[in-house]
């Protein structure tokens, strides 16, 4: 009885997991990493050193960032050691803070739409990694130094939200170190769901079986975010 009901846990949290990748698969589709509503209003409005409420805001886009929790999804799939993790988690942390800092501060501008579409594109280069579909084909790349790359591009995505803001130079630089420091909490505390998530369907002894069904969904996740931004660059 126990063993049927552990297998049936299993089974549940392997079902639960397969359902979050669907349902990150239509968010994303929907918000991306986008600044809307009261978070755009007070930002636009916001005057002077206010740490508490950018860090707050900060780590709000990291955990309901969907595009950022894809592509990190993608990267830590196939890793098991806590030392892998942290290591590749660390090399995107720093792209995504060069960039986004050196975007709204620095005066880096790039098209939101191609930025964003090569955010999609990530996602999809990760899922295709997954799949061994560059080994397929003989070509070798180098995970660290790509994963590095695309937090430049991520991060630098997030920048041209905040600059369309047209933020105050007042506390500015305060302001985006907390917004920043925000995101890396955000980040860890969103890693720490996925990577639970992720345990718990590896425990069930089936996710060989189905790793494959959940990279295909991320290739086609990054397809779709790229898609539309490819889209929306073409018709603007």
């Amino acid at each position: 009885m126990r063993t049927n009901e552990g297998s049936t846990d299993r089974g549940r949290a392997e079902k639960a997991l397969l359902g979050y990748l669907l349902l990150v698969l239509v968010a994303a589709v929907a918000s991306a990493h986008g600044v809307g509503g009261r978070d755009q209003g007070f930002l636009t409005s916001a005057a002077g050193f206010a740490p508490g409420p950018f860090f707050y805001l900060g780590a709000k886009h990291m955990v309901t960032g969907y595009d950022h929790l894809l592509f990190l999804a993608g990267v830590i799939f196939f890793l098991y050691r806590f030392r892998d993790v942290a290591t590749y988690v660390t090399l995107f942390a720093i792209g995504h803070s060069l960039t986004l800092l050196g975007g709204v501060l620095g005066g880096l501008n790039v098209d939101a739409y191609v930025i964003d579409a090569s955010i999609g594109l990530s996602v999809s280069y990760k899922a295709l990694e997954n799949l061994g579909a560059f080994k397929t084909l003989g070509i070798e790349i180098d995970s660290r130094k790509a994963v590095f790359v695309f937090g430049l591009f991520h991060g630098l995505g997030l920048a041209t939200k905040l600059q369309d803001l047209a933020l105050s130079q007042d506390g500015l630089v305060g302001n985006m170190l907390a917004f920043n420091a925000g995101v890396e909490l955000g980040q860890i505390a969103a890693l720490s769901a996925i990577l639970l998530a992720f345990n718990l369907w590896r425990s069930s002894g089936r996710f060989l079986r189905y790793a494959a069904v959940g990279n295909w969904l991320l290739l086609t996740a990054g397809f779709v975010l790229a898609g539309l931004q490819i889209t929306g660059y073409v018709t603007s």
